[in-house]
């Protein structure tokens, strides 16, 4: 049988009445979101059936075997045991061998289906950074969170700007990593609208904890909508409005704080305007050009007591989106209450 079918068998409404714990849902794994979650499933309950059968029937018979053959006085000494059993050996090597090939054509069969997206999958780009996801749209927008169709098989092309980071989104069973100088692929397919954790599975730093993310799964036909309003947004709000949420959206937020704390990067409560000490002994003042500069390549001017680790937006902001983060950065003054800018 071609590997391929196997998982035609096994996946689906019929897995529950073949093994009970196969369910959407369960102590050990959360609802099934995807087309292929099924089949991990299957394999992952079979593997659990499997080694809870031979667990019990090794230590039931262990313990028979001590209980009945313990040394106890005046017991006869013990009689030489079989040295040789063909049937016995060819029995504990048949069995095993085959249940092992069956896992790997099933595993096999699952693993080529979660691989090879459909042709008509829709694209979105994946980046991943310090400690921040970016969804990267058709149609240029950039999210934090992934928004994708329901019944619509959607395919990721991922890549990272600094570490290893590793995209995993547990209701669809699907984790791929994110490699830093080339691109990784993923594919799946949601079976029901709703909204679904996303997180990294790869220690990456101080704060991996907190790179969480949601897939937002619309409703047919809410998707194209909502992805039109998104794309258009800064055109309905004032600058101000619109770097407030880039600040957001861009990972700003993840390193620069709006309320005068220290984060890994220097806050912006305050920044315009002010003389900022550099790394090399300088000062310079944080007018606009400093402020673009520093977007575009933070490395140029290293603010003193931070290290220069954050990336640069180079080629991944327009004119449009850098002027409204600046507007916003001015709109932080010092004496205002933190409060205001939450």
């Amino acid at each position: 049988m071609d590997p391929s079918q196997i998982t035609n068998y096994l996946p689906g409404d019929s897995i529950a009445g073949f093994l009970p714990l196969a369910q959407s849902g369960s102590f050990w794994l959360p609802p099934s979101g995807s087309t292929t979650a099924s089949a991990v499933d299957w394999l992952f309950y079979f593997l659990f059936y499997v080694a809870a059968f031979f667990f019990l029937l090794i230590v039931t018979l262990m313990t028979i075997f001590i209980l009945k053959y313990r040394v106890r006085p005046g017991r006869d000494a013990p009689e030489p045991s079989p040295s040789h059993n063909t049937w016995l050996e060819l029995t504990w090597s048949v069995i095993p061998t085959m249940i092992i090939i069956f896992i790997f054509a099933v595993g096999f069969a699952g693993y080529m289906d979660m691989r090879t997206p459909p042709p008509n999958a829709y694209e979105i780009r994946v980046t991943g950074q310090k400690w921040k996801w970016f969804f990267t749209y058709p149609t240029g927008y950039v999210d934090e969170n992934l928004h994708v169709p329901v019944d619509r098989p959607i395919r990721l092309v991922m890549t990272s700007r600094d570490v290893i980071h590793s995209l995993f989104i547990p209701a669809f069973r699907l984790k791929m990593d994110l490699v830093p100088g080339r691109y990784t692929s993923t594919w799946f397919q949601a079976i029901q609208p709703g909204e679904y954790d996303l997180l990294c599975a790869e220690y990456c730093g101080d704060n991996h904890s907190s790179m969480l993310a949601k897939v937002i799964v619309h409703r047919p036909g809410e998707f194209e909508k909502w992805l039109e309003e998104a794309s258009n947004f800064m055109k309905n709000l004032s600058p101000v409005e619109a770097g407030r949420i880039l600040y957001q959206r861009q990972g700003c937020a993840q390193c620069h704080s709006i309320d005068g704390s220290a984060k890994v990067g220097p806050t912006f409560l305050g920044l315009y305007g002010s003389a900022v000490k550099l790394a090399d002994g300088s000062s310079v003042t944080a007018d606009e050009n400093y402020l673009r500069e520093s977007i575009l390549v933070p490395d140029a001017k290293v603010v003193a007591g931070f290290r220069p680790q954050m990336p640069p937006y180079q080629g991944l902001l327009d004119e449009d989106k850098i002027a409204a983060l600046i507007e916003f950065i001015k709109s932080l003054k010092s004496d205002q209450s933190a409060g205001g800018h939450n």
